[in-house]
């Protein structure tokens, strides 16, 4: 029976990473609702302004600079550009200095180019603009990691669901809020076009800026405490719940071994977390906080402590995590979801103008803003969609949910492409169902990124979310070049989304041998 109240009561938690079995969404107070807040919240302010522009670019600010149809693409292509370049690095970021500080560095970097929207009065500095308000398109890497370090297996599917959808629904809250703040100055300020476009930039400023700022003073890094203690944390909860004659294996390579319980130290026995930490017969203690434990077995608790424990990344050590196999298909499928999500987010006003022109900037804007709140509703569904499978089928059952509802979402693309709708209904009808399995497919795809390669979340985040933006650019480039045909670009994103997930197909979901994340 569903039990409503696990919304706002205190979670019980993994005895040893202390990481919550339900989400207290609807709970502020309590740590784990607090940053489960902040997580999509912080994420959903960012994406707002990462997408202020389209908006208005391609009626008022192009206008105003004098832009070109190629020039409205290129900036898309740039702010693409640079979120690809920040994912690769914020996920590595997350991993050596935990995902609070790489989130609100994100926002706090991304905050001053939105600020000097305003100093822009050319083709040039719109695309050098754009570029560096890209940044913020990197912080859904954090966002994700963050998730992932507060909610454990059973529930993180949806806890990443919820958060990435919440906030990819920024994309579609900026084509309301940007006109509506426009039309606003415009005619209640009685500003000009050429100022109010600039001045509206500056209220996500104020947003992310405070949004930062709150995140730091209210919000832990890990359920443990401070990042750089979460190893020694794990030694400590598994001393406490008597845990002997045991060597748990904090991986101090990338590379997923196997190890048993009998294992002895290796090298000089120096005091290195990040190494294996070794742990004496003790007694089991009775804590008070022990009350909201849930109960798992002592092999589940080593497993965890061995396989779950994200450690400081080497470029060395690195590599065999961002090219193996697994990575390959999280980032695969993500290129196909996210980066179709991107590209259309990026064109579907003016696709709707070309095919409605009664509907205007302000009327197709609106309809456009549709496709991107649909994530408050169909992301979360592809993660809730995930835990559901997980527990009957394991982690093969949320692999296949993956690629069944990309080649879906391919078939929804396709009928799009090929009919060109010209009636209301048939248009909107096909692209909410188009939206229904794409945002659920990207809440499926973070559903499983968490069991691959457990140790090295931040990494596996870091290159899936730049696939994703990859296939934004991509996908944006084909856009440029067949200039108004948006039909045809469709059904052409339809045919590489369905072909891409056929192939990817066949690997398995997590590495053989793999100790956690299963």
């Amino acid at each position: 029976m569903l039990d409503l109240t696990v919304l706002w009561k205190a979670p019980d938690v993994n005895p040893v990473n202390r990481k919550a079995r339900s989400i207290p969404g609807l709970n502020p107070l309590n740590v784990y609702g607090r940053v489960f807040f902040f997580s999509w919240f912080g994420f959903m302010i960012a994406f707002w302004s990462w997408y202020a522009f389209p908006p208005l670019l391609y009626e008022t600010i192009a206008k105003d600079l004098g832009l070109s149809q190629n020039d409205v693409a290129n900036s898309n292509i740039v702010s693409l550009t640079a979120t690809l370049l920040i994912r690769l690095v914020a996920g590595p970021a997350c991993d050596r200095f935990g995902p609070r500080y790489t989130f609100a560095g994100c926002l706090l970097a991304g905050a001053i180019p939105t600020a000097l929207a305003g100093a822009v009065y050319n083709v040039e500095g719109l695309l050098a603009l754009r570029f560096f308000v890209g940044i913020l398109g990197g912080s859904f890497v954090p966002c994700q990691v963050w998730s992932t370090g507060f909610f454990d297996k059973n529930v993180v599917g949806t806890a990443n669901a919820l958060t990435g959808g919440f906030g990819n629904a920024g994309g579609g809250i900026t084509y309301f809020l940007m006109p509506a703040i426009f039309d606003s100055l415009v005619a209640d300020r009685g500003l000009t076009a050429h100022v109010a476009w600039r001045v509206t930039f500056i209220v996500p400023f104020i947003c992310i800026v405070t949004t930062a700022i709150a995140m730091l003073i209210c919000c832990p890094d890990t359920p443990t405490g401070k990042w750089s203690d979460r190893h020694l944390a794990v030694q400590q909860n598994l001393v406490s719940h008597g845990i002997s004659g045991a060597v748990v294996d904090v991986p101090g390579e990338l590379t997923d071994r196997a190890t048993t319980g009998t294992d002895s130290p290796s090298g000089s026995g120096s005091a290195n977390d990040e190494k294996k930490l070794g742990f004496e017969a003790v007694e089991p203690k009775q804590v008070g906080g022990f009350a909201h434990e849930a109960q798992i077995g002592e092999q589940q608790m080593l497993d965890t402590a061995r396989g779950e424990v994200v450690v400081k990344p080497s470029f060395r050590e690195a590599l065999p995590v961002v090219f193996s196999a697994q990575t390959l298909v999280q980032a695969g499928a993500y290129f196909c979801s996210f980066g179709g999500e991107l590209a259309i987010n990026s064109i579907l006003g003016a696709y709707y103008v070309k095919n409605f022109p009664a509907l205007k900037q302000r009327g197709s804007g609106n309809w456009a803003a549709m496709f991107g709140l649909l994530n408050v509703v169909f992301r979360p569904l592809g993660g809730v969609f995930s835990d559901l499978i997980y527990k009957r089928t394991g982690v093969w059952g949320k692999k296949f949910l993956i690629h069944g509802v990309a080649v879906i979402t391919g078939v929804f693309l396709i009928a799009i492409g090929l009919t060109d709708p010209k009636n209301q209904h048939t248009m909107f009808g096909l692209v909410a169902g188009m939206a229904f399995f794409l945002e659920s497919g990207n809440g499926a795809n973070f559903g499983l990124v968490p069991h691959v390669h457990p140790h090295a979340n931040g990494i596996v985040s870091g290159c899936t979310g730049a696939a994703g933006n990859l296939g934004g650019i991509v996908f944006a480039i084909i856009f440029r070049y067949n200039h108004k045909d948006y039909a045809k670009v469709f059904w052409i994103i339809g045919v590489m989304t369905i072909a891409i997930n056929l192939s990817l197909s066949w690997i398995k979901p997590i590495p053989k041998g793999q100790i956690g994340g299963r």
